[in-house]
């Protein structure tokens, strides 16, 4: 027979498994992210952000910008704001495939009119989260484009 003092116990010990599993998912937040395409108003491309932790336990997150330009529909291309410096691309349409063109040091510039296309490498595998050390690989954004029926714009 069970007693009151058994269930009592039993039930605090399942309220203690839900508290850890929901503070366990409270803390859980994604590593990388992008944000929606938004239409630059004096310019002619469109832009949105890609948030990423550079190493797991990272509060916050930092950003880069993901820009498609008119010039270059074919691929999105990566801009780091604290560098102000483009840094590589990827293909806007990549039919799933992992692929990126990352720049070598002495190719990253301010401008893409600065960078030769020669300058971007056959596209190969993803590199590494921005500043990670732990090997973790950049996501590619979603599988949408700017200015296309039932994309988000801002």
């Amino acid at each position: 027979m069970l007693s009151l003092r058994s269930i009592g116990w039993s039930a605090f010990c399942l309220l203690g498994m839900q508290v850890a599993a929901l503070s366990a998912a409270d803390y859980y937040h994604a590593r990388q992210y992008y944000s929606d395409w938004h239409s630059h108003p004096n310019k002619s491309y469109s832009y949105r952000h890609y948030y990423y932790k550079p190493t797991p336990t990272y509060s916050g997150y930092k950003h880069h910008y993901v820009i498609q330009t008119p010039k270059d529909p074919k691929h999105y291309y990566y801009y780091n704001p604290y560098k102000q410096k483009y840094w590589g691309r990827c293909p806007a349409n990549s039919d799933g495939q992992p692929l990126y063109s990352l720049l070598a040091e002495k190719d990253r510039k301010a401008t893409l009119d600065e960078i030769p296309e020669t300058a971007f490498p056959k596209p190969s595998k993803l590199p590494p989260i921005p500043e990670s050390k732990d090997g973790a690989l950049l996501d590619l954004p979603p599988d949408d484009a700017p200015n296309a029926p039932g994309v988000p714009q801002s």
